[in-house]
């Protein structure tokens, strides 16, 4: 989930900015440092969890290992983000002509935002819930991990409510604070993702990385 966190900062740092391409220019740079990132902390939870001390050694052998599944997951994932954005701007269709609008009339605009917005955030979140992690774990494909992932979200609705609370709560601390408390809460969520990983997939069936 750590790479979905880091496609919504970085998104919203394109809309925040204005611009579409701004948010194309930020998300071309996140296919390939958002899963190097990633990697990195589910190797150092791995180490951990296997009562190892995290080593630099350890983490680039293992994001050697993974690195080019994990960027076919990451240039499926900027497709669903692309294609967020543009929907985002066709939605300006809905918005009232008048220059002052008040809420009533802003209503559906809003409603129909949230949703389309919403649709998007589901699916993305179910793709990535358990992706990278077990991409990281396992010799498996993106394929196999993007639909092991879509299966452990549907089976386990209430938990990954309340993770995607959590993810929220997480990413808008980091948003007030200017983006310096993402220096704690990502490699949270990193750690936090990967021991819900173990908890919730039996991976056993593919071979360890």
């Amino acid at each position: 989930m750590v790479i979905a966190a880091l496609s919504w900062v970085v998104t919203g740092i394109g809309l925040k900015i204005g611009s579409y391409w701004a948010v194309l220019v930020l998300l071309s740079g996140f296919v390939f440092v958002a899963p190097v990132l990633a990697l990195g902390l589910y190797s150092i939870s791995r180490q951990l969890g296997n009562g190892l001390r995290p080593s630099l050694h350890r983490c680039l052998g293992e994001q050697r290992r993974s690195l080019g599944t994990a960027m076919v997951f990451a240039l499926a994932l900027m497709v669903v983000f692309l294609v967020w954005a543009r929907a985002g701007s066709m939605l300006h269709v809905f918005f009232p002509e008048e220059a002052r609008p008040d809420f009533s009339q802003l209503a559906g605009f809003l409603a129909i935002g949230s949703a389309v917005g919403s649709v998007f955030a589901l699916v993305t979140f179910a793709f990535s819930a358990f992706s990278l992690p077990m991409i990281c774990d396992r010799d498996t494909d993106a394929i196999t991990a993007v639909v092991t992932s879509v299966n452990a979200v549907l089976r386990n609705k209430p938990a990954m409510l309340l993770w995607v609370l959590l993810i929220v709560a997480l990413t808008a601390i980091g948003f007030a604070t200017i983006l310096v408390g993402l220096v704690v809460t990502i490699p949270l969520l990193g750690y936090a993702t990967w021991h819900g990983y173990r908890e919730t997939i039996d991976a056993s069936a593919w071979p360890e990385n």
